[in-house]
């Protein structure tokens, strides 16, 4: 199943903790309406039970708004509610493995931070990379920020669609022009703002400019 690189454009990666006073499904179907491309639905505190009735409501929206849905590590719960595609970082299951599992029509997502990385991922059968943290991030306080250079040249190694994640807001997507990757994913820039689809098309803009305008001066050299 080949990943489509648009679908890569706003790629929202959840999380339970801005919740309150929408509850999670209100705030990805306010995200879908403004523009999000792709929903990786993360939880690492739900029971499976809770976890698998979330995720068949969710999918279901995705389908809906013609977006792409990930499950985030839970391979299991991800084949239950027929997902478009689970992503697994570096110290998760392997992709290969997942591969073995899930068959050849779900895509894989593998979160890297080196070339090294990025290779031995499309190797095994990924479908698309999430490189990061390209910035500072509070999400994941143990991350270290990882060079625009090396995402260049992540971007510039693999032939499959590369989401930049970590730490990205609309005061910084600009940074990432030229680098080549095919979109970025957000978790508190989407889920934190009090406007979540104003804030979307926003977002939604203002990456197509960094992706497209970083392909137009690649053009140019």
């Amino acid at each position: 199943m080949k990943c489509d690189k648009r679908a890569m454009l706003l790629y929202a990666v959840t999380d339970r903790a801005w919740t309150g006073r929408q509850s999670l499904y209100e705030q990805v179907e306010a995200a879908l309406k403004g523009g999000v491309t792709c929903v990786q639905l993360r939880e690492k505190e739900l029971d499976d039970e809770s976890f698998l009735a979330e995720a068949i409501r969710i999918r279901a929206l995705c389908k809906a708004y013609d977006a792409l849905f990930f499950i985030n590590d839970n391979v299991e719960i991800a084949m239950k509610c027929k997902a478009d595609g689970v992503h697994v970082g570096q110290k998760d299951m392997q992709a290969a493995q997942v591969r073995q599992i899930v068959g050849g029509d779900m895509l894989i997502g593998v979160s890297v931070h080196s070339v090294e990385e990025a290779l031995e991922a499309v190797k095994n059968g990924a479908d698309c990379l999430g490189a990061g943290a390209v910035f500072s991030t509070s999400t994941k306080a143990d991350t270290s920020v990882l060079p625009k250079e090396v995402l260049r040249d992540i971007c510039a190694a693999v032939d499959i669609p590369v989401v930049a994640i970590g730490g990205i807001g609309k005061n910084n997507i600009a940074q990432l022009s030229g680098t080549g990757v095919d979109g970025v994913a957000l978790v508190s820039a989407i889920f934190g703002a009090a406007d979540i689809e104003g804030e979307c098309r926003v977002l939604c803009r203002l990456s197509e400019e960094m992706v497209h305008g970083g392909k137009q001066e690649e053009n140019i050299q």
